[in-house]
């Protein structure tokens, strides 16, 4: 059976099911279905998703819930009658529950904590203390811990009495009376071991540990950087307050990138989907870089001014401008991304600049090169074909010094582009600001400015005598 065949199918039988309102026979439909197609399903019902999460299971709702945008999640809790909605936030695991939290606003956070059950209410109050994207916002309190004096039999004991309700139980972790992290190992080490050992003799020493106030950046790196499904998370005092799965790392680094995308694009990051996002939002967010870059491309109309007796005296020299900048912009635009993209995977670091900088000035001064010999052949050649009459345009009789000119300009303009595209984000880094707001458009913009200024010294320096004199005025 296609997979639209089966979607059709669903919606029959859902659209039927409504039609009816059979809520018993709803209950049993929706229960039967994959959690992914119900996800499916509410994307394409919007007016029924509250009635869907209602009509399930609660401990599959929340499976569905955590896998909704958040705008859609709000508008499930504001239809949901109180006890419902009680039933689906006590479900939730903590770190699932406190980042659908985090969004709301204060009033609305005060009304749904007094749904939870005191012990949530706890853990609750206590993960939304720790500061935004930090890891303590991740971590879920549900898992499984025994002691270093523990025989495995009692191991055992403890996961068949609390696994149910632990996040995962592929790792076990071991604390010392105080509730200090000692170790962790797999349940594959507990199963193979016999019945009589002590979980001490299972411990070999090698323990990787969160810090709850970790930026979440980082844990996705330690974990990318360790093959782990989930890690413990420890306070200053090495206690282990709870763990941080594969899962949720996924989820952060998902938006993570998002955010990025959205920086490096010259706007803010969006909190919702884009069609989702109110429009004046979509324009406050948009607005202000529009303004900074506008103001910062101003700067090159100064630049512009500064030579404008140049400009009268040597019109041609007018031409090549759009080439000079948009050349210039572009190779700062790539350096940018590129090195955006490698901190942002750990491939390379603050420590790292100076391997960066000889890379990206071999780099510069190659691409440099091969535009520059482009840039010159360009020239020679259509004054070439003006001389056997296909062009009517020529550069004059100064056109080899003018092509040496661009040549040379292309050279400096595209070195100093990787430079700045490469050295920004890491100087931004090391400020302790977001890399990401070195975007393409803000480096590009830097480089047009400066790469004026790069094309009529080099103008000067090649040809100078002749600007002055006004040989090289001519109108295009």
């Amino acid at each position: 059976m296609s997979e639209e065949l089966e979607q059709n199918l669903i919606d029959a039988q859902f659209e039927l099911l409504l039609h009816d309102k059979d809520a018993a026979k709803l209950q049993d439909f929706l229960n039967e279905q994959g959690i992914s197609d119900v996800v499916a399903l509410i994307d394409r019902y919007p007016d029924n998703e509250a009635a869907i999460i209602a009509n399930m299971a609660v401990h599959r709702a929340s499976r569905v819930f955590k896998l909704l945008d958040i705008s859609t999640q709000k508008s499930v809790i504001k239809e949901l009658p109180p006890f419902k909605t009680a039933e689906l936030l006590n479900q939730l695991s903590p770190d699932d529950r406190t980042d659908f939290l985090e969004e709301l606003p204060k009033s609305a956070l005060r009304d749904l904590i007094k749904l939870l059950n005191p012990e949530e209410v706890k853990i609750t109050l206590r993960m939304l203390g720790y500061p935004e994207d930090s890891v303590g916002r991740l971590m879920t309190p549900d898992y499984i811990y025994v002691y270093e004096t523990d025989t495995v039999a009692e191991a055992f004991r403890i996961i068949r009495k609390n696994g149910k309700n632990s996040e995962t139980i592929d790792v076990i972790y071991v604390i010392n009376k105080k509730g200090e992290l000692v170790d962790d190992f797999r349940i594959r080490d507990l199963i193979l071991a016999s019945s009589d050992m002590k979980i001490s003799e299972l411990m070999d020493g090698r323990i990787i540990a969160l810090n709850v106030t970790d930026d979440q950046e980082k844990a996705g790196h330690i974990f990318r950087m360790n093959n782990r499904v989930a890690l413990p998370v420890v306070d200053d005092n090495n206690i282990l307050l709870g763990i941080v799965t594969i899962d949720d790392i996924l989820w952060v680094t998902n938006e993570e990138y998002s955010e990025d995308m959205q920086k490096m694009g010259g706007t803010e990051a969006l909190d919702e989907p884009y069609l989702d996002t109110p429009f004046f939002k979509l324009i406050r967010k948009r607005a202000p870089w529009l303004i900074i870059l506008f103001l910062s491309e101003m700067l090159t109309t100064t630049a512009m001014t500064h030579y404008s007796e140049e400009i009268q005296q040597a019109t041609v020299l007018a031409l090549f401008i759009p080439l000079i900048m948009s050349s210039g912009g572009n190779s700062g635009s790539q350096a940018s991304t590129l090195i955006i993209q490698a901190m942002a995977v750990g491939e390379v670091t603050i420590k790292d600049w100076w391997r960066i900088m000889r890379r990206e000035i071999l780099s510069g001064l190659t691409l440099g090169l091969i535009l520059g010999i482009i840039g010159f052949c360009r020239i020679s050649l259509w004054e070439l074909f003006h001389n056997l009459g296909f062009m009517d345009f020529s550069y004059g009789d100064h056109w080899l010094l003018i092509a040496f000119t661009v040549g040379f300009a292309l050279v400096g303009i595209i070195l100093w582009g990787s430079l700045t595209g490469s050295m920004l984000p890491i100087l931004l880094k090391r400020l302790g600001a977001d890399p990401a707001a070195s975007s393409a458009p803000f480096v590009a913009t830097l480089v047009d400015v400066t790469g004026i200024i790069i094309y009529f010294a080099t103008a000067y320096f090649v040809m100078g005598q002749l600007i002055q004199s006004g040989a090289l005025n001519m109108t295009p």
